[in-house]
Order: structure tokens, then sequence, then C-alpha cells
């Protein structure tokens, strides 16, 4: 009789456990490829490492997507630009690491022409067609008034090559230098939202963009929206590109015992960048709306001046 009762109590106990479990389930705000459904990363003092936190849908109070030009011209960028050479034995550079990652299988995205703004949802692009996004050159089109172009033949215009009987793709280490000079700049889509759990605010890059200057066609230099959709090459979602960013370090910058990984190089914000754009009802940006460069640098940091009050705000009252 007694162990009956044992048995029972030990019953009532793990249904307990059971029903506490499923009235508490946690659904993550991101999906399986990373789009805002949210995780950032936090830092283990102790080991060095990225540790996933996850945030819950109904913690998420507050968000606001914001897009970034990340350009290689400012030196607090230039650990992605370099080295520009693709035979270094011990470092390659953003785009390099970007290439390497979808010889070897990682999904790429096609821009869309009208939002600019990345999709995931779709299908990736075909590994067939990812030879075309990785063009350095047009080869229907006439170079001989450049001197600093390179002499080469359609078939080597590509930096990735695909074989159709493997189904597989490969580096082609030509003109890899040709592009890199044109790959000056990249464009980054992040969330920021405010986790009441945590009770702060956290930024996530949702999907980068390489931008190449020899894709644009526009000659209106006014018409920089245009220029800027022409030069997209493709989108890539950033937790995709992940694991690939923390194997390679950046060059060292004026200190070889400095070793920091291209993930931590994000997670930390260790870059510079400046605002092009953000969420709002118009689907507008900043270029759409804004005349000259003194309006747009105003209207950049009203947009960085809000986001940075935003949590002031929610404790003053």
């Amino acid at each position: 009789m007694i162990m009956i009762k044992k048995i029972s109590i030990i019953a009532c106990m793990l249904l307990g456990v059971i029903t506490v479990q499923a009235q508490h389930q946690v659904i993550s705000f991101f999906d399986e490829v990373g789009s805002a459904r949210i995780q950032t990363e936090e830092y283990s003092q102790a080991h060095d490492t990225i540790m996933i936190l996850e945030h819950r849908w109904d913690d998420i109070i507050w968000s606001r997507y914001v897009y970034r030009i990340i350009d290689m011209r400012y030196k607090q960028n230039y650990q992605l630009y370099f080295p520009t050479k693709s035979d270094d034995t011990d470092y390659r550079n953003l785009f390099k690491v970007i290439t390497d990652a979808v010889v070897d299988g990682m999904p790429i995205y096609e821009k869309n022409m009208e939002t600019i703004k990345p999709d995931f949802k779709q299908a990736p692009i075909a590994r067939a067609s990812i030879p075309m996004m990785f063009m350095a050159d047009d080869p229907l089109q006439d170079y001989s008034d450049d001197p600093t172009h390179y002499d080469i033949s359609s078939s080597d215009a590509m930096l990735v090559h695909y074989d159709s009987i493997a189904d597989e793709l490969s580096f082609h280490f030509y003109p890899f230098e040709n592009m890199v000079r044109n790959q000056i700049k990249y464009l980054i889509q992040e969330i920021v939202f405010f986790d009441k759990h945590t009770s702060r605010l956290h930024t996530k890059i949702m999907g980068i963009a390489p931008l190449q200057s020899d894709k644009i066609t526009t000659r209106d230099n006014s018409n920089i929206m245009q220029s800027m959709r022409e030069s997209i090459m493709f989108w890539i979602p950033f937790d995709g590109l992940r694991p690939y960013l923390a194997m390679q370090y950046a060059i060292p910058n004026r200190n070889e015992t400095k070793r920091v990984t291209f993930d931590e190089f994000f997670q930390k914000r260790l870059f510079t960048s400046y605002i092009v754009g953000e969420g709002n009802m118009y689907n507008r940006w900043i270029p759409d709306y804004v005349g000259d460069a003194e309006a747009a640098r105003k209207e950049q940091e009203r947009i960085a001046t809000e986001l940075l009050n935003f949590e002031q705000d929610l404790w003053e009252y």
C-alpha cells in the first residue's frame, strides 16, 4: 500500500513538471534562417567564446530595422579589406571569406531591385547561376580605354566556376584582385530591439550584401538609390555566414598578439558604419527624400540619436 502511494506521488510530480514545461514553451523570435521572430550574442569572459542568448517573442516590446553601409575606405574597417591577395596562407579578407563560403555551399539570395531589402524566405540562387554573380567584367564591354583593366577572357572573368557534371563550385584566383579593388562597401540590415526580460536594447545583424562599384551603369550621380540597387551582388543571411567568420582571424592592426576573428569583429562592433535607411511606413531610404549631403548627415544623426535615446527614455519616468 505504501509502495502504491509512493508511485502515485512520483507520477503526480512528473505530471506537474510536464504541465509546467508545456505552459512555458519558449518560442524563439528568429526562424530557422535567422530572420526576425531574435538572437544576440553574449560573451563568456572565462573562455572568450560566443554564446547564443535566445529571446522570447513575447519579451520583445519594441524593434526597428536599420540599414547601414560599411565603407572599406574608413581606417577602422581596413581589417575587413586586407589582405587583397588571394594566396595569403594566414589571413583572408572579408570578401575572400564570403567567396569561400559560397563555394562551400552557403546559400545566397537575389537582390530586390525595388525595395533593396533582403528576402530570405525565397529560394536561394541556383548553384549553376552563382558564377554570374561573381563576374569580374562584362565580356561584351570594351575596356581598351582603361589602362588599369585586366585583359582577361569571359571565362577568366568569373571568380567562381561551376562544374555541371560534379555539381560543384570552385574558386578561380585570377580575377580576385580586380574584384577586390571594386569591393569597397557592404550593406547590412540589422534589427534593434528592446527585450523586457533583460531590460536593455540589443542589436543583431540580419543580412549582409557586398556592393561592387563596377556593377553601376547609372550615369546620373544624383540617383544614389539606383546606383545602390545596381551595385548589390547578392544578400547573405548573416547567421549562415557566422560559422565561416568564426574560423578566420582578421589581419592584425599594429599588434600581432591581438587576434580577433571576423565574427568577434562584427559582434563587438569594431567596424564603423553610417545609416542609409530605416524601417518606415513610406518604404523610403534617406537618399529617397534628402537632397544634399548636409541634410543626409543630419537625418543620419537624427535616427542614431533616436536609437540612442530610446532606452534612456524608457527609464526616465
